[in-house]
């Protein structure tokens, strides 16, 4: 199993209503368009992702989990890779439910989106001093 951790910060304008993309960013600022935004201040982005789980991502129908872990609340989802992944973004990581790739997105067919995140958490994430963490796991898990 692999596992790759990236701690982001919440913001006042985290709506996480996209209906197809989640995503993390390094901005530490965000706008009223960023709806699919759960978190800034990302410590890490596509192309500073550790080279093993990038590896691991690039590979056609890997499985992707995904959890955020916010104070004490964890959401779960699935998602695969792809060989159409460069993982090249400076500043962004997306997780997609559909199969476009870009040089952001991290994992394709995801089972959520932002929308899904519960709302509890998303409130949570309203507050630009709580914590959150965007885990990559390859690999089996419980």
């Amino acid at each position: 199993m692999i596992i790759e951790e990236i701690e982001f910060n919440g913001h006042p304008e985290v709506r996480a209503e996209h209906k197809t993309t989640m995503e993390i960013t390094m901005d530490k600022h965000l706008t009223e368009k960023g709806d699919c935004i759960i978190g800034v201040n990302a410590k890490i982005a596509c192309n500073t992702l550790d080279d093993k789980i990038k590896e691991e991502i690039q590979k056609d129908n890997n499985k992707i989990t995904i959890e955020i872990i916010v104070e004490d609340m964890k959401f779960k989802t699935k998602a695969m890779g792809s060989s159409k992944l460069s993982l090249k973004h400076k500043k962004d990581i997306v997780l997609r439910k559909s199969v476009f790739t870009c040089t952001r997105t991290v994992g394709i067919n995801a089972e959520d989106a932002a929308i899904d995140v519960p709302r509890k958490m998303i409130n949570r994430l309203r507050n630009p001093n709580v914590k959150g963490m965007f885990r990559i796991i390859i690999g089996e898990i419980e």
